[in-house]
């Protein structure tokens, strides 16, 4: 029935702009060619999680797990099911003749098709400002950078030359989006900063991943009030370009098979101080969504971690790895992570025949980095269908 009707075309070619209005949903604010803020869903309470991609007039919250297209988006909102999404959208069914329909369908490829090359644009231009920014950097060698890696445990080998993987920019802004106002940003912070490259899956630059650092500070980097959301912080980590099914190759020696794989550096490179494995690659994944991808999400689905593999941007292990191990971080939210990560893991099995898949858990509470502190780790096998 649903691929039938043509209203779906017509619901899909509503900007996703003019439905925000049209919903009167509040707190988003445009950056990087996406709308972001609170998720309007009901019962979800994220804050910032919540997206909607104006290329590919998609949203998603990162915190519920609601994602879709205009009609979805109706349906959160509005709690309605997809048949009164749809008649809200565009009005109730009509009888159209196969003419018709036909033509529908038409326009309706089209306008797939104009959003594909819309999104593809704005990714290679992204991908263009994040080399430009790598190209401007410096070699991390004798800066702040090893500094900042020390006050986290991490000292670089003394007279060894710092990885490729990183480099140094001696000042970077860190801006935040003016609420209301669109493509305009406010400097919270300029200083320097760690620059980590994101190679995609064909091992080409896409993005780079910006820690600004502040030695004063516990952790090393600066702590920033927001100021338009009280009580909150500014993430002094942000990526650019493009991070899409890519990842920070920190280590890779020659002949792994196995791959160690954690949301950020930090974590990632102290599983590699703390336990180091031979024959193991260990890669920074950048974030969750990328090493989980999307799930399917239909009722009882939340924490089932079964992955949606109609998702092609999703993170996917080289060939040569045989057994894939994703860190747990143990300061997030137990089971929707669990549930997440599994998604990941059964992608990938599904897409690598014969991969080996494990889950390892630093304990509630602790992230990797506690693994130099001598804390006792976790380990869970993941199969297809557990």
């Amino acid at each position: 029935m649903r691929e039938a009707d043509p209203r779906i075309a017509d619901a899909h070619r509503i900007p996703m702009a003019s439905l925000v209005d049209r919903l009167q949903i509040g707190g988003l604010v445009r950056t990087s060619g996406e709308l972001v803020g609170p998720c309007p869903g009901a019962g979800c309470g994220g804050t910032d999680r919540f997206g909607i991609n104006l290329q590919k007039q998609i949203f998603n919250c990162r915190v519920c797990g609601a994602k879709g297209d205009q009609i979805a988006l109706v349906q959160l909102v509005l709690g309605m099911d997809f048949p009164a999404a749809l008649e809200w959208l565009v009005g109730p069914a009509q009888q159209l003749t196969p003419e018709q329909r036909a033509a529908a369908r038409r326009r309706e490829e089209e306008n797939k098709r104009k959003r594909e090359a819309d999104a593809d644009r704005h990714r290679l231009e992204a991908i263009k400002r994040a080399r430009a920014i790598w190209d401007a950097s410096q070699p991390s060698d004798d800066t702040v950078v090893v500094d900042y890696l020390t006050l986290r445990r991490l000292p670089p080998r003394a007279g060894i030359p710092m990885p490729s993987w990183c480099r140094f920019e001696p000042s970077a802004r860190l801006v935040v989006p003016l609420p209301n106002r669109q493509n305009e940003f406010q400097t919270v912070h300029e200083g320097p900063a760690m620059l980590s490259a994101i190679h995609g899956p064909d091992g080409q630059l896409t993005g780079v991943h910006r820690t600004w650092i502040d030695l004063s500070q516990r952790k090393g980097r600066p702590v920033i009030r927001h100021p338009f959301k009280d009580g909150e912080t500014v993430s002094t980590k942000k990526v650019y370009g493009s991070k899409k099914g890519g990842a920070i190759h920190l280590f890779t020696p020659r002949g792994a098979d196995t791959m160690v794989m954690g949301e950020g550096i930090e974590s990632t490179l102290s599983a590699l101080r703390g336990a180091p494995m031979s024959g193991t690659a260990y890669w920074a994944g950048v974030d969750l969504g990328n090493m989980a991808g999307q799930r399917q999400l239909g009722r009882g689905q939340r924490y089932a971690g079964i992955p949606d593999m109609t998702d092609k941007d999703a993170f996917v292990p080289p060939a040569w790895v045989r057994h894939l191990i994703f860190i747990q971080d143990g300061d997030s939210e137990p089971r929707l992570t669990r549930a997440k990560l599994l998604a990941g893991l059964r992608r990938a099995m599904a897409l690598r025949p014969g991969l080996k898949a494990s889950i390892v858990h630093p304990g509630e509470g602790k992230d990797m980095n506690d693994l130099l502190m001598g804390a006792a780790l976790g380990t869970e096998s993941v199969s297809a269908n557990d």
